[in-house]
């Protein structure tokens, strides 16, 4: 098998689950041999998490990015332009002479995947939405990819969550990592913590966003909630926590979520796509979207068992492998380039006016 020439789109200044899972794919196809190349915003920080062996391409301006994304793939020669989200997916759409790829982050929206070659499906669910799709398409599981601070670079080390917080051992932690946005639910989990959760509970949530003031306007005084900001070693963090929580109101695979299992803690989510295909109710607690009540009560009642019982839950990882999700993104390349190049033999179109037709 040839080496690849692979161009990843990502439009994100800042890093959440989308771009994470870009940046260790475009990493782990970079250690594999093939060519690897990362289009973005010229002051992403993206290019920071990148392997020296991936080549980044900044562009300063969000204006024409579907014919700049088109002529850069054609001047790298690139064989895949894989868009992550859906604005990189538009772009993307437009490089009509490569084979596009999406991955389905968010779900498929037809003005986003609708032209392209082939989809990343990240949840089996997702099929059901794909019937007007005409290319080719496969469920590829995301995993979870590693996130301490030797993962980049630029990033310092910090002291330990409890030190920074001056917790003692046997305070109990509750974590949410994700973007700061309504999408993600943070509000309703605030709530929840302070109507249900014991006086020496503390929460911290991990990321940062727009939502920002709002949340901290929703603690007001309380001392037992915690916003952190951004991190890069979440990992270091999920390891001194007592319970993880999604609280978001749509998922399609949450990465957090896969994190939290790796790091053996019992986990509330809320009933979304990716948080009923992802964890066993034997194991964790799925709630109502947007329920306080609901995820107070589970919070509750999971921390009362975990003063009893701290050792980590043993949940089953299998279908979440790197490696094996990897080699499947990299076949489904061949059989989208096998497609078009038959296409090609044939004399047919693969736009997807012809293949809806």
């Amino acid at each position: 098998m040839r080496a690849l020439s692979i161009v990843h789109v990502v439009f994100s200044s800042r890093i959440a689950g989308g771009e994470h899972h870009c940046i260790d794919l475009a990493n782990a196809q970079a250690a594999l041999g093939h060519v690897v190349h990362v289009v973005g915003p010229a002051g992403s920080a993206v290019r920071h998490a990148l392997d020296p062996r991936v080549t980044f391409h900044g562009l300063r301006l969000p204006v024409l990015r579907g014919a700049r994304v088109r002529r850069l793939a054609c001047q790298l020669g690139a064989d895949i332009v894989h868009g992550h989200l859906g604005p990189a997916c538009k772009a993307v759409a437009m490089a009509t002479h490569r084979v596009r790829v999406g991955t389905l982050h968010v779900g498929y929206k037809a003005h986003h995947h609708a032209r392209m070659d082939a989809l990343v499906c990240v949840n089996s669910a997702q099929i059901d939405h794909l019937k007007e799709f005409g290319g080719v398409h496969r469920v590829i599981h995301n995993w979870a990819p590693e996130r301490n601070a030797g993962a980049c670079a630029t990033a310092e080390r910090s002291a330990s969550l409890r030190a920074e917080l001056g917790l003692d051992a046997q305070a109990l932690v509750i974590g949410c990592v994700g973007r700061l946005h309504a999408a993600k639910g943070m509000h309703t989990l605030i709530q929840a913590f302070q109507r249900h959760a014991p006086e020496d509970a503390h929460l911290v949530l991990i990321g940062e966003g727009p939502q920002r003031a709002e949340l901290e306007s929703l603690r007001g005084d309380d001392p037992r909630v915690h916003l952190l900001g951004f991190r890069w070693n979440v990992d270091e963090l999920l390891g001194e926590m007592d319970l993880y929580v999604s609280s978001s109101l749509e998922e399609q695979f949450p990465l957090a979520i896969l994190e939290a299992m790796r790091a053996g803690l019992p986990i509330v989510a809320t009933a979304t796509l990716g948080a009923r295909e992802m964890l066993d109710p034997a194991q964790s607690a799925i709630v109502p979207v947007d329920d306080a009540t609901a995820m107070g009560q589970a919070m509750a009642s999971a921390l009362g068992r975990r003063r009893h019982d701290r050792r980590p839950i043993a949940y089953d990882m299998a279908r979440y492998d790197r490696s094996t999700a990897v080699q499947a993104t990299l076949g489904l390349y061949r059989d989208a380039l096998e497609r078009r190049g038959a296409a090609a033999r044939d004399g047919v179109s693969l736009n997807v006016e012809d293949v809806r037709g």
